[in-house]
């Protein structure tokens, strides 16, 4: 048995090393040219990058030990290093991180901004027992304030702007919470209202919305982002419990999800047929996350730091050593490891169910 374990040690340190190699290899190759002028993000606590720290609510992560192994350490990223969003931006070739609204000033905001807020969803209800958070609806009114000023730093020319706007990449990628922190949480009446599928409709229509608003606004390339297995997370295994009353709970609720990628796919192949100047893929987070010989290597089943029953880090609390032989970091959030997976697979497909009809390396030059 035990060396069965050391064996599985030595396999995930050396696919870890594997990829940290390739990874440094990647940067300094894309790092070389910026291949899209500038980057937007809308999204919750998984490409948040510090839009939370000065808002009323719990949904916070700007203390130690987030950000262990990030260069500027604690600064509202939701894990232990890098976000998703972080690696996307190296891999496009932007030599910085993209500054969250809360703080991005001047000329920066040319090269995007970072709307992404912990707790938020497409729904404007969705995460209000958490406090304060920025929806969807409410990201999309920041990027107004962010055209504005990008509209007079290129001469007030509405025809420079919509130019300018055509060539960016635009991520999206949220509704996590919309069935963690809504649908699946007894503190919402929603699960009452909707069936699965109804409420999976009711979100893809809602988010349809407000991509078509985007497209308006003069976005051109947009990257969707389909739900993972959240079934899967340790703070939901914990909730459903074991046994097999706990993974028909799983199921459960990994099926509604689905649903709502399913829907959400569907929704880019009607974008891409009847709004033709733009481009829209769709990322299969939950085909990615199933596919990984290396996330599969990893514990998944408990957080890497000390929790509190919310999921989140504990303040100066405790934390492993081994972070990069874990999936989640709390009991909610994926680990730097796991991100830079999603974010190279969905820049770099390494199969066709990967991103649809392409991937982000191809939606840049698109």
């Amino acid at each position: 048995m035990a060396s069965q374990i050391n064996k599985k040690m030595l396999w995930t340190l050396l696919v870890f090393l594997l990829l940290s190699n390739m990874e440094q290899r990647c940067f300094a190759e894309k790092g070389k040219r910026q291949q899209v002028p500038c980057l937007f993000v809308f999204g919750d606590s998984l490409s948040d990058d510090g839009n939370n720290n000065n808002l009323v609510t719990l949904a916070k992560s700007n203390y130690p030990p987030y950000g262990i192994d990030f260069p500027k350490g604690p600064t509202g990223r939701f894990t232990n290093g890098r976000t998703m969003v972080d690696f996307i931006a190296k891999f496009l070739g932007f030599d910085h991180y993209i500054p969250p609204f809360a703080t991005a000033r001047g000329r920066k905001i040319l090269k995007g901004v970072n709307y992404a807020s912990g707790a938020a969803g497409i729904r404007n209800e969705t995460g209000q027992n958490d406090g304060d958070r920025i929806s969807m609806d409410r990201q999309l009114k920041n990027h107004q304030i962010t055209l504005l000023e990008i509209k007079q730093m290129l001469g007030n020319h509405k025809k420079s702007t919509a130019e300018y706007l055509s060539k960016c990449v635009y991520v999206v990628a949220i509704g996590s919470n919309d069935y963690l922190n809504n649908y699946f949480s007894t503190q919402y009446p929603t699960s009452t209202i909707y069936t699965p599928q109804q409420y999976a409709v009711a979100l893809n229509d809602q988010l349809s919305q407000q991509l078509t608003s985007l497209y308006k606004y003069g976005a051109r390339k947009f990257a969707v982002f389909g739900l993972g297995a959240i079934g899967n997370i340790p703070i939901v295994r914990s909730a459903c419990g074991s046994g097999t009353n706990g993974s028909a709970c799983i199921e459960y609720i990994n099926n509604a999800a689905e649903l709502f990628n399913v829907g959400l796919k569907s929704q880019v192949v009607a974008f891409n047929y009847n709004l033709t100047c733009g481009s829209f893929i769709f990322i299969n987070s939950t085909g990615i996350g199933l596919t990984s010989p290396l996330l599969a290597s990893l514990v998944s089943n408990v957080s890497c730091c000390e929790t509190f029953t919310t999921g989140l880090c504990v303040p100066f609390g405790s934390t492993c050593s081994n972070r990069s032989q874990y999936a989640f970091y709390d009991s909610v959030h994926p680990t730097q490891i796991v991100a830079s997976v999603y974010a190279r697979r969905a820049y770099k497909a390494q199969y066709p169910s990967d991103a649809y009809p392409f991937d982000i390396s191809h939606l840049a030059q698109h």
